[in-house]
This record gives C-alpha cells, structure tokens and sequence, in this order.
C-alpha cells in the first residue's frame, strides 16, 4: 500500500516547522474536551490497568503521553524532531515522563524494557516495517503490549497500512493480535471521516 515515494513525502515534512501549529489539529491537541475524552477512553481500555512503563515513538507534541501521565503510567516519548520534543516536554512538566530526540524506528532507550509501545500514524512512514517491529519487540518486557494506531489515507493515491497487513506482520511477533476498528468513531478525529483507521493492541 505504501511504496518509497510516500514515505519520502512523509519523511520529507519540516516537522520543526509544523511544531507550532500540529495541536491545532483536533485528534493531535485533543484540545476539545469530548476529543480529549475519547482518546482518553481509549488509551484506558488499551494501556495495561496498572501503572506501566509506555514508550511512545513519533510522540510529536506528547498528546498521547499526557493522557498516559494522567492514567498513571511512566513515559518515555521519542522524536526526531528538537521542536516537537520541546514542546512534548513543556506539556507534560512536572509529570512522570522524559523525552528523547531519537529515531522512532531505533530508539535511543539502551537497555530500558517497556510493557508498552504506542505508536500512532507513524509505523507507515518507516522502511520496512516488519524489521521495526522485532526492534520494537525486543524492547517490551515478557506480557507486553503493541498499541499501534494506523490507517490508510487517501482515496486517489492512498498511503498507509492496512490492518491485515499490520495484523500480518505482528503474528510472528505476539500471542495475542486484536484489532479495533476507528473509522466510525468521529469524535476521535473530530470530523466524519472515510478512510480506513485503526488500532492494534498485540500482547507478546
């Protein structure tokens, strides 16, 4: 579904340009409150029920890790960006959270293991996921979990992953594979949308 051409476009973005304005984006602010509720209802229902140790990788601005801060969970987000990281920091100071300017596909983490990796929209962006995900799953501890949130966008030159292929790619990977279907719940974007969006949460 994805070839190099559209991870070029999206590898190419000037993230450190995009930094001042990516929260104005309903679903990567979450600043309305019943978006803000819906994602964090989500994470609820996917990250593990006590306090966990949860790498988010491509953690932007660190919305998704706030709403983990606020559930209780220790976090470390990871991004290539200096601006994003900034900002990531700002949101969640004085919150149990550090973060790292690094690669998503090859963490700068060392030897620290995980009970969760989150990522959203980012896994397709990245040459060849299926070596990325055995990285990622070397850094999760035994029962951990892949909280992976990804879609397929564009009806004319559509990029993405779809999430058989996803599911395809995680079997080797986990003894438990589930996929939560996204596209429905408009409140999670903010608008009605058509396009194929999802989450996988797989338990190694």
């Amino acid at each position: 579904m994805t070839n190099d051409s559209d991870r070029t476009v999206a590898v190419s973005v000037d993230w450190d340009a995009q930094a001042a304005t990516f929260d104005a984006e309903p679903d990567h602010g979450l600043g309305a409150p019943e978006v803000r509720a819906a994602w964090a209802e989500r994470l609820r229902a996917w990250l593990p029920v006590r306090p966990a140790d949860v790498l988010d990788l491509g953690c932007g601005t660190g919305s998704l890790s706030l709403l983990a801060a606020e559930q209780g969970h220790r976090v470390t987000g990871v991004d290539s960006s200096p601006a994003m990281v900034e900002r990531a920091r700002a949101k969640l100071a004085g919150r149990d959270a550090v973060f790292l300017l690094g690669d998503a596909a090859v963490p700068p983490v060392g030897e620290q293991l995980f009970d969760t990796v989150l990522v959203r929209h980012v896994l397709w962006t990245l040459p060849d996921p299926a070596r990325v995900l055995r990285h990622w799953r070397g850094l999760l501890r035994p029962g951990g979990r892949f909280v992976l949130v990804e879609g397929v966008w564009g009806a004319v030159a559509p990029v993405g992953i779809p999430a058989d292929r996803l599911t395809g790619l995680l079997a080797p990977l986990a003894v438990d594979v589930r996929v939560e279907r996204l596209s429905a719940a408009a409140v999670l974007w903010g608008k009605e949308v058509d396009d194929e969006r999802y989450a996988v949460v797989a338990t190694v």
